[in-house]
């Protein structure tokens, strides 16, 4: 059985025909993540550089170039220029790296979008832009085939989430209300409507009706096998995720609250844990800081981490340059 679907917030319909990126869940997030829930550094390496062609950059560039951008990166990060880079630098520069790729990659999807160069993605430049043609489902009108009936509703949730996002009321979405319809979690007006991602969330996996989803909703469609001594090791990661991240009271099923925290995702808490990671990994004076020293004798780790989108900050001027 395939592992639970990812977040449903994140899982629109545009996602799932344009195939999951690896930044979501799905095939990359089980390859970045061993089946031990281990991180692959490797498959950082291949993936996450920003494609095979800034993979391939990045072995190319000599070593005296990488440590020089890594150096400046490293300034840049030192807000305080005291050279030392404390949990709340590394974790303010982590979120503004997560920001500035979801802006550039939203900007260069918007110009895609925008049929007319109006400045504005409509409902139906959207649709032609997924599916080559407009399409217009009723809202109430249940279809008899399974299939076409599931992309009914994947397809009205598209539309409402593009309805949420057009915060202004003019018709059309904006780049920063493009921004938000592509990634909720980056808007915080989408965040706060609750009830929105909320009923989402419950509509896609709350089968019972109870409005909670328990840990075999969670879980989504896997069976255990019978013949099986004990569940698959994805399985028991997940099911940690559920008991340890997200279902606070222990009562083994996720109310509103904790839905929210499993549904939106929380870059200021991963970003946070990274920085508190790699000072766990790095700090060799025990000062709960790093050095520019210690960061260059542990650079394969640092370039193998959020901090520096796994490396992608190499190639990218805009982070390396010292007048950042």
């Amino acid at each position: 059985m395939r592992p639970p679907p990812p977040p449903p917030l994140l899982l629109g319909l545009g996602l799932l025909l344009r195939g999951l990126s690896a930044s979501g869940s799905g095939l990359g997030e089980r390859e970045h993540y061993g089946s031990d829930g281990q991180h692959q550094p490797d498959y950082d390496r291949e993936a996450l550089l920003g494609g095979q062609e800034e993979a391939e950059e990045y072995v190319k560039l000599s070593p005296e170039e990488r440590q020089k951008r890594l150096k400046s990166i490293i300034k840049n990060i030192d807000t305080n220029a005291d050279g030392f880079l404390t949990e709340a630098e590394l974790s303010s520069w982590i979120q503004q790296s997560f920001r500035h790729y979801v802006v550039e990659d939203s900007k260069q999807q918007f110009g895609e979008y925008d049929k007319d160069g109006d400045g504005y993605v409509s409902w139906e430049e959207y649709n032609i832009q997924m599916y080559d043609r407009v399409i217009d489902f009723d809202d109430d009108a249940t279809l008899d085939d399974a299939e076409e009936e599931s992309f009914r509703q994947l397809h009205l949730k598209d539309k409402k989430r593009f309805e949420k996002a057009n915060r202004d009321g003019v018709a059309g979405l904006n780049l920063d209300e493009f921004i938000a319809f592509e990634h909720p979690e980056e808007a915080e007006y989408m965040k706060a409507s609750s009830d929105f991602v909320i009923q989402e969330a419950l509509e896609e996996h709350d089968k019972n009706g109870d409005e909670f989803v328990s840990l075999e909703e969670f879980l989504g469609d896997y069976r255990r096998d019978p013949t099986a001594q004990e569940d698959p090791e994805w399985i028991r990661v997940e099911k940690d995720r559920f008991s340890n991240d997200y279902d606070k009271d222990q009562d083994g099923k996720l109310n509103s609250k904790e839905l929210l925290s499993w549904v939106v995702p929380n870059n200021e808490g991963i970003a946070q844990e990274e920085a508190a990671h790699l000072i766990e990994e790095m700090d060799q004076d025990g000062d709960k800081r790093l050095t520019e020293a210690e960061i260059l004798e542990n650079q394969d780790l640092f370039l193998n981490s959020e901090a520096t989108d796994y490396g992608r900050q190499l190639h990218d001027e805009s982070f390396y340059h010292e007048e950042l």
